[in-house]
């Protein structure tokens, strides 16, 4: 049993809503456009916004020059490590192993780069709880992308719930993922806030 399995059975035993059954609940309420979270048990809706949208875009299009689309998400919900991490990541990039759970959701364990795009009510959330559970699910790059600061922060090294190396790069500079992704991120096109 994995440990987001054990948290899961753990939440369905003390009479606690899952996440399964928060997500559907919110599914019938989100108005169009909105992104839903839920880190440690908080709910969060965020609007798209066209900053946001485009940084998005371009790690994705640059993704997709090294990986074939099956291996590339956007806001698509993965359960992370820690009390009630539904977490529906700006862009992800899966193993080309992984395959989906008898529930229809990729494993937090298959995860091998997460970038997110910071929006100001949820900024806490992406250096904070979501940092910590990426890092306890070992995901070996996490990349926040920052358009209030102009900068990206690249975490990798995760060991014993944290990540052992930071780099902050300003937009505009590369960000060298050859060694773990293979290829580098250009910035020169993020929009700043």
């Amino acid at each position: 049993m994995t440990v987001l399995e054990d948290r899961i059975e753990m939440a369905e035993e003390d009479g606690e809503l899952t996440l399964d059954e928060l997500f559907e609940s919110l599914e019938r309420t989100t108005p169009e456009g909105y992104k839903v979270e839920i880190v440690e048990g908080a709910i969060f809706m965020s609007p798209q916004r066209d900053t946001h949208w485009e940084i998005i875009a371009d790690i994705y299009e640059q993704l997709r020059t090294k990986y074939p689309r099956k291996r590339v998400k956007s806001d698509v919900r993965i359960d992370y490590p820690g009390h009630l991490n539904g977490f529906a990541t700006d862009v992800t990039l899966v193993s080309e192993d992984a395959e989906k759970s008898p529930k229809g959701l990729w494993s937090c364990e298959d995860v091998e780069f997460v970038a997110e795009v910071i929006s100001k009510g949820t900024a806490q959330n992406d250096y904070g709880p979501k940092k910590t559970a990426y890092a306890v699910a070992e995901v070996p790059v996490y990349l926040i992308a920052d358009p209030y600061q102009g900068k990206c922060h690249l975490y990798t090294q995760p060991k014993d719930g944290e990540y052992l190396s930071e780099l902050s790069v300003a937009f505009g500079a590369d960000v060298d993922l050859t060694t773990t992704l293979g290829l580098t991120l250009t910035t020169d096109e993020f929009p700043r806030d």
